[in-house]
């Protein structure tokens, strides 16, 4: 093996090395091992920064350069060169795509894996070779403030959109899944004790990080908190026996920054690889514990062998022909943010206008010719978190700007911040429309930063007070009112909601946001987000959430799973999105009406598109378990599909569902039990049941699954 080519393939823009097999990479690994000194496979296991200076840096610009790990000059070994995410690549300025939560809202992997390569471009393109921004932590509660970073409070569909991400990323750059395991909470992150049963853990906590490990990924972030009283960054069974032995993950451990590693034995013996972005614990006190024989060598080797692994995996990876500066910020990628910026936004109400009997959006350009823009986040860029996750784009459009850009001759637009209500009842008068953008910003949730006092979890789940009393204002003075919504997770809409004719939800939209809303609301796009998350009635339907807890209890059921369970109607169901066009659903159909373990339910259904307008529509599949032996969710999501249809068109669409999938998890045996029993299965465009095509199918000669086999088998390289 020559060290040249690792060089190659990992810091420079040459072409990659030629293509090696798994068994090939695992000999180079073992020679390249073998080279090094006890200090030189030490010096693997953390960053290079030393601590004081490196902290000063952070606390200026955090990972303003690329943070590196492991660089060996003797070897010729490159050294990690890590930047953050999800919305796009932190370093420098770089696209600002949509916040996942956003993103997760499109229900379209191929969207994300593309919005995935384009950030492996960018990445490499400043000197990048691995990706900390495939977040896909599960949103328990809407209260957390970083729910803005992960896709939505599905396993099944956090799993999917992870993949994507990492399929995408890694055609270029290594992506790292985080953060590993149960990690929920904000203000409490650095000390709160998660308490969760071992179904619980496995069910609804840990499968999308599986997903992640069968798609492939490089790496895995460990998560601050403690998991029933162990660390998570020293979790011998999340780290050792889960994720290594029963997975089967061939990549390595990092801790998440600064305080992800508590101590030097417990971290090693766990199953961490490598500490970020400081050698505190593994680097020198490391090497004395091994001279001292309280360390195997043999447990150094494992570790530096993973991370050796992954460095050669990567060398063959890459296309030098599209990166440089002209790759970042393209035109190809400011369009791609539009476009996930435009299939995120989710229409939640849109009711027939008083005087047309039409829905009021789109706006009629025949019969609104001025347009009344309030709110102070209509004129300001909001794209979220200004924490590890905070990308800086050169511009960010706002949704003044989009609407201003896209108004042209025939539509008045007049903008005021409605800091005076009185103002703002003027020009909802004076309009044809009114349009009330509110919500939230880097200040009321996202990652806590303490000094100054930004983000953390939140502490309303309604808009704040002087939202809710302008927009009942403005609505009273104009019916015709349109609210647009900014912010990480649902929001408590009860105190005005019913009053509102159009809501439409726009998360933390990116740098084209103001484009694509302006599309969206003149009818030059179809809406076509879904939400990821289950909206509320009220907090009383939520799980508990104490932000400043110490210790928290997770459970089977939270979200759709928890109303379902308790019988609870939700303001707006998981799934939830309407649009400009009318799809009807007809003609389901299974290809059998009996499975065995190992087979594939397989689903045939109709979707006819009856609006006046091309549109985009998402089809859920969910299976329900009446009459199983365990307490399990009335329904959960299992597949998904995303369809274009032309007006009038009809297309059949297939769903498939492995039986595997619907195991339960039996802590006895540590395995997998799929259970003979007749299944309930629905087709919709939500989780709401009632606009469910149904059918049943019966699962037969189910056999226990033993311990290490389990749905289905890891097959990641």
């Amino acid at each position: 093996m020559a060290s040249r080519e690792l060089v190659r393939g990992l810091w420079g823009k040459l072409p990659p090395t030629e293509p090696r097999s798994a068994a090939e990479i695992e000999t180079e690994a073992t020679l390249l091992l073998h080279q090094m000194t006890l200090p030189e496979k030490v010096k693997q296991m953390s960053g290079d920064t030393p601590l004081f200076p490196g902290l000063i840096e952070m606390a200026r610009v955090y990972n303003a350069r690329p943070l590196p790990a492991g660089e060996n000059l003797r070897l010729g070994v490159p050294g990690i060169r890590f930047t953050d995410g999800p919305r796009g690549v932190v370093m420098y300025q770089s696209t600002c795509f949509p916040a996942s939560i956003a993103r997760g809202a499109s229900w379209d992997p191929q969207l994300e894996e593309r919005i995935g390569d384009a950030i492996g471009v960018e990445a490499r393109s400043h000197g990048a070779n691995f990706f900390g921004g495939v977040c896909i932590n599960l949103l328990r509660h809407p209260a957390w403030g970083r729910a803005q970073e992960t896709y939505g409070e599905d396993p099944h569909h956090l799993g999917e959109m992870g993949a994507a991400l990492v399929r995408g990323v890694q055609s270029h750059v290594m992506a790292c899944a985080k953060h590993y395991a149960a990690n929920s909470m904000e203000n409490a992150r650095f000390h709160i004790d998660v308490q969760v049963d071992e179904r619980a853990l496995h069910e609804v906590y840990l499968p999308h990080f599986r997903r992640c490990v069968e798609e492939g990924v490089a790496a895995i972030m460990s998560a601050y908190n403690r998991v029933n009283g162990v660390y998570c960054g020293h979790h011998p069974v999340l780290l050792r026996r889960i994720l290594k032995e029963t997975w089967g993950f061939q990549g390595f451990v990092l801790s998440d920054f600064v305080w992800g590693v508590r101590e030097t034995l417990p971290a090693v013996e766990g199953g961490m690889d490598i500490e970020m972005p400081f050698p505190r614990f593994l680097g020198p006190r490391l090497v004395k514990l091994v001279e001292k024989g309280l360390v195997a060598q043999a447990v150094i080797d494992e570790s530096v062998q993973r991370i050796l692994r992954q460095k050669l995996r990567f060398a063959q990876v890459g296309q030098p022909d599209r990166y440089g500066p002209q790759a970042v910020l393209s035109q190809e990628h400011r369009a791609l943010a539009r476009e996930a910026a435009t299939k995120s936004m989710v229409l939640l109400r849109n009711e027939p206008d008083p005087a047309t009997g039409a829905p009021l959006l789109p706006i009629d350009r025949r019969r609104v010719s001025r347009i009344a823009l309030i709110g102070r986040l209509a004129a300001i860029p909001n794209t979220g978190d200004q924490g590890s996750s905070q990308v800086r784009p050169p511009y960010v459009v706002t949704p003044l700007e989009g609407l201003l850009a896209a108004a042209g001759d025939d539509l008045q637009v007049r903008y005021v911040s409605g800091r005076r209500a009185a103002a703002a009842v003027r020009v909802a008068r004076w309009a044809d429309l009114a349009i009330l953008v509110a919500g939230y910003t880097f200040r009321e949730e996202g990652e806590f930063i303490p000094f100054p006092r930004k983000g953390g979890d939140r502490a309303l789940l309604t808009l704040l007070p002087r939202d809710e009393m302008i927009i009942q204002r403005v609505v009273a003075a104009n019916p015709r009112t349109v609210v647009v919504l900014m912010g990480g997770s649902a929001i408590i809409t009860e105190s005005w909601r019913n009053r509102v004719p159009a809501i439409l939800m726009a998360w933390y939209p990116g740098m084209e946001g103001g484009h694509a809303l302006a599309d969206l609301l003149l009818g030059a796009a179809n809406p076509s987000g879904k939400l990821t998350s289950v909206w509320p009635r009220s907090a009383g339907q939520l799980p508990f959430f104490d932000r400043n807890a110490r210790s928290i209890q997770y459970g089977l059921f939270h979200g759709y799973r928890l109303m379902n369970q308790q019988g609870d109607e939700p303001a707006f169901p998981f799934g939830f999105g309407l649009n400009y066009s009318r799809y009807h659903y007809h003609g389901l159909s299974l290809t059998q009406p009996e499975f065995r373990p190992d087979e594939t339910v397989r689903v045939g259904v109709n979707v006819t598109n009856q609006g006046p307008m091309a549109g985009e529509e998402v089809l859920q599949l969910y299976v329900g378990y009446p009459g199983s032996a365990v307490e399990r969710p009335v329904r959960e999501l299992k597949a998904f599909a995303r369809v274009h249809l032309e007006p009038g068109e009809t297309t059949l669409v297939q769903l498939e569902v492995p039986v595997s999938r619907l195991a339960y998890y039996r802590p006895e045996v540590a395995g997998w039990v799929v259970e003979p029993l007749e299944y309930q299965l629905g087709v919709g465009p939500s989780a709401d049941p009632r606009s469910h095509l149904q059918a049943q199918f019966r699962v037969v000669d189910a056999p226990l699954r033993q311990q290490g086999v389990s749905w289905p088998p890891t097959g990641q390289a």
